[in-house]
């Protein structure tokens, strides 16, 4: 009888230490969660701030335009934003990946004598090619570098990154 009773107190304190240790494990799990939450969106409106204040730094205005007109006394000022796109960074972004190793026929940036005879035909060309893409002999070119997102003034800027690097 007595290992009866000792076999049930032992079961009952294992029962009590199993629960205890699940509850623990769960709660352990919950803030667990709760802190990745917390410095998920730490780090994102950090993201966010980054971008913004580079954002803001880009678009300032570069002039400015007064308008009159005939029966106002007092002229309005209209404020010019240009945004000066860098056609090096673009051209690391979207370009030198074919541009750089000459994949599918890809003209390699630097390589002037591949190069005079595209820059013969006219910037107008080149960029009519780079925007909407070119099927030709020498390989293929994807619309925008199969990279949709990209501005035709983007586009443009890195095409005369290129052929400056190029000539």
């Amino acid at each position: 009888m007595a290992s009866s009773m000792s076999d049930q107190k032992f079961i009952k304190s294992f029962s009590i230490f199993l629960v205890l240790g699940v509850v623990l494990t769960l709660f352990l799990i919950f803030l667990g969660n709760l802190n990745a939450g917390t410095i998920t969106d730490q780090v994102r409106d950090g993201r966010n701030a980054m971008a913004e204040a580079g954002n803001n730094n880009s678009l300032q205005p570069v002039g400015q335009i007064s308008v009159a007109g005939d029966e106002m006394a007092q002229a309005e000022t209209v404020q010019l934003a240009a945004v000066a796109i860098d056609g090096a960074g673009v051209y690391q972004n979207a370009c030198m990946a074919c541009h750089a190793a000459g994949i599918a026929g890809a003209p390699r940036v630097g390589d002037a004598t591949v190069w005079a005879e595209r820059i013969a035909q006219g910037n107008e060309t080149l960029y009519t090619n780079a925007i909407q893409g070119l099927q030709g002999q020498a390989g293929v070119m994807p619309a925008k570098g199969g990279n949709m997102s990209l501005s035709d003034d983007e586009v443009k800027a890195a095409v005369d990154h290129m052929v400056a690097q190029s000539q």
